[in-house]
């Protein structure tokens, strides 16, 4: 897939995960410091597909360098734009819907905000509020912009969001935002004495957002 930048044009891998006869497409986005073939997104990717929905999963340009932070959230933007194109071209007639694990999603949500994209929906996965233990840099003064519905599946015990009134504070703003809670998940959405591979815990969380999806589709 090709993505316009500012410093020119690059191009960055992308899979689709086909399902047999789709209601949906959804981009799905890496965090900050993993890569498209995450296993976690590998699960999840694979059980929604099963559910009827096409998950197309892509690299950021920086990850696609082999760079390890991130470039500019103006890089990521255009990703976005992009990957909506592509998906919508992929998976034709059905709705588009955005999503990424933490910085993945929170740059999905930036996009929305500033016109970049037009999903049906927007799902973020660990949204990272603020880093750990430094409440006071928050990062949602653009999310009462979107007007679609927003699905945050948050782990209780995830720091990024951390402390809860603060993330019921920032979400109150919104206009159609909704929290799926994963007790006791850690930002990874882990669970202290429930050990279980990656894959399978991203296939596990199809199926709250599936549901959720099908909702309003």
């Amino acid at each position: 897939m090709e993505v316009a930048l500012p410093t020119g044009a690059v191009e960055v891998s992308t899979s689709l995960e086909e399902a047999l006869d789709p209601w949906a497409v959804m981009a799905l986005a890496h965090g900050a410091g993993a890569g498209m073939d995450h296993p976690f997104l590998l699960g999840l990717a694979a059980a929604c597909a099963r559910q009827g929905v096409s998950v197309m999963r892509f690299a950021f340009p920086y990850a696609q360098a082999g760079r390890k932070m991130p470039g500019p959230a103006s890089h990521a933007i255009a990703t976005w734009t992009a990957v909506e194109a592509t998906a919508r071209q992929a998976v034709a007639g059905v709705p588009f819907v955005a999503a990424g694990k933490s910085y993945g999603g929170r740059m999905a949500s930036m996009a929305a905000a500033g016109g970049a994209i037009a999903p049906a929906a927007l799902v973020y996965l660990g949204y990272p509020l603020h880093p750990p233990g430094a409440p006071e840099k928050l990062r949602a003064d653009h999310l009462p912009q979107i007007t679609v519905a927003q699905l945050f599946v948050e782990g209780t015990n995830d720091p990024f969001i951390q402390p809860r009134a603060q993330y019921d504070q920032a979400l109150s703003g919104c206009r159609d935002a909704s929290t799926v809670w994963i007790d006791g998940g850690t930002h990874s959405f882990e669970v202290k004495g429930r050990r279980r591979p990656a894959d399978q815990i991203g296939a596990e969380l199809a199926d709250l957002i599936v549901p959720w999806l099908r909702q309003r589709f």
